[in-house]
């Protein structure tokens, strides 16, 4: 069976590390983009490490800080087209992945509290 979250967040990675090797390659800019990398990649990690946890308790902490990670990418694709970096295009269909992951997060941080 399928695991979509963890799906969408490794397809989400790959988009982030490609993202990344156009903004330092093409436009030039390391500073924003490798806060990007690291955070836009670190959801798919963390959701790959909750698959492994130890208890409820460990599954529930990993996938919070995946969802916390969403909210930072989030902030660093707004950045980056404030500055130009990207274009509203571009922003708009990294925002729309990175909100639906964090939905689907919110919605598995919520059921597994319970």
């Amino acid at each position: 069976m399928e695991n979509i979250v963890e799906t969408k967040s490794f397809s989400f990675a790959v988009r982030i590390v490609n993202l990344y090797k156009y903004l330092t390659g093409k436009k030039k800019e390391y500073i924003l983009s490798k806060q990007l990398l690291r955070s836009g990649t670190s959801i798919g990690a963390n959701v790959a490490e909750a698959e492994q946890a130890q208890s409820n308790p460990d599954f529930v902490s990993k996938m919070s800080i995946a969802l916390k990670e969403t909210a930072e990418t989030k902030y660093w694709i707004k950045l980056l087209k404030a500055t130009g970096f990207l274009s509203e295009k571009e922003s708009n269909s990294l925002l729309a992945d990175c909100i639906e992951l964090e939905k689907i997060l919110v919605s598995i941080v919520k059921s597994s509290k319970q």
